[in-house]
């Protein structure tokens, strides 16, 4: 004969267990989870906003990872997009190649009930926010005014972008220009500008290509984390290292040495890291009904002044990259 208090007690341990069971199971699947696609993986750049995306979200107690395409191809970040959409995420975050070209995947993922956040896109359509952590206009005069001090404000320079569909990275440039055209009238700007800011190879053909059709080339302007490192290594190549300026954000840990060999003139940054750190914070705010208002201090951006028609939340924390500062930076992971 079978003990029936045996039974009642096997029978309310497998209960309790079941119940244990079913709310962690529970609990992992209500966990807010958020997806960032990046403009292209396996580059610095983008390796520090990953780890910021990771040690955020362990901080917070959400899931949240990045995807990098292969190659800056805007139909790439598309198809990131809709597997994200696919994936059943809360929250996608973007750093977009072609803000127009996403803006139909966009629109289908808030129509899902997704959150979009960007970054790098101000004025984007179709999100809950974009965020900044530099102004186009005051980001670009810095650079401005620092390539005119390096060319002592008179000679040819080179533009370059990440592409010309890329809206910051072309906001940048054109108020670069704008500040050297109405300061500097003895700069003159070879071409328009060349997209080729996020390779390093076509980067640094096409300095190769200008320095030999334009002999008494003066300067580089980069925007795009490899452009400065492209164009770097041709003035290298050409050993004409101290005579022609290169200027534009990159990796310190991947610039460090040509800065310090005189290749790489240096430029201004903020910290990647810090804006895959935003994307996780933001994510988690939207995804639980958090309104975003004008005083708040959010971690990573400070106290914000969000501009509730453009959807966009910017902030200036520039960092100057130069030989004083290269190293530390770099060891900050960056």
């Amino acid at each position: 004969m079978i003990d029936s208090t045996f039974n009642r007690r096997t029978l309310l341990a497998a209960l309790a267990t079941s119940m244990v069971v079913g709310t962690g199971a529970w609990a992992q699947e209500s966990q807010t989870k958020i997806g960032v696609v990046v403009k292209i993986g396996g580059i610095p750049w983008f390796n520090a906003m990953e780890a910021g995306i990771e040690e955020k979200a362990e901080e917070l107690g959400v899931k949240a990872f990045m995807v990098g395409p292969t190659s800056a191809d805007p139909a790439l970040q598309v198809r990131a997009v809709e597997d994200l959409i696919a994936q059943g995420v809360d929250v996608i975050g973007v750093v977009p190649n072609d803000a127009g070209v996403l803006e139909p995947v966009l629109k289908r993922a808030m129509d899902q009930g997704i959150h979009v956040i960007t970054h790098e896109s101000p004025d984007q359509q179709n999100v809950d926010w974009d965020f900044e952590l530099a102004s186009a206009k005051g980001y670009g005069e810095a650079y401005g005014k620092r390539l005119a001090d390096a060319l002592g404000g008179e000679g040819k320079y080179a533009v370059f972008v990440g592409g010309l569909t890329v809206p910051l990275h072309n906001a940048w440039a054109d108020a670069a220009i704008a500040y050297i055209n109405a300061n500097y009238p003895n700069m003159e700007l070879v071409g328009d500008r060349y997209g080729v800011a996020e390779d390093v190879d076509a980067s640094r053909r096409t300095a190769l290509d200008l320095m030999r059709a334009n002999k008494d080339i003066k300067g580089f302007l980069a925007f795009g984390s490899q452009g400065p490192i492209g164009a770097a290594r041709a003035v290298e190549e050409r050993r004409r290292n101290g005579e022609i300026a290169v200027l534009g954000p990159f990796s310190p840990g991947q610039g460090r040495q040509l800065v310090h060999e005189g290749a790489l003139t240096g430029g201004f940054m903020w910290n990647p890291k810090q804006a895959g750190e935003v994307f996780v914070t933001l994510g988690k705010m939207v995804a639980e009904g958090q309104p975003i208002e004008a005083g708040m201090n959010i971690d990573g951006l400070g106290v914000v002044t969000p501009d509730d028609d453009g959807r966009d939340i910017i902030v200036d924390q520039l960092v100057e990259i130069n030989a004083e500062t290269v190293d530390v930076l770099a060891a900050m992971g960056l």
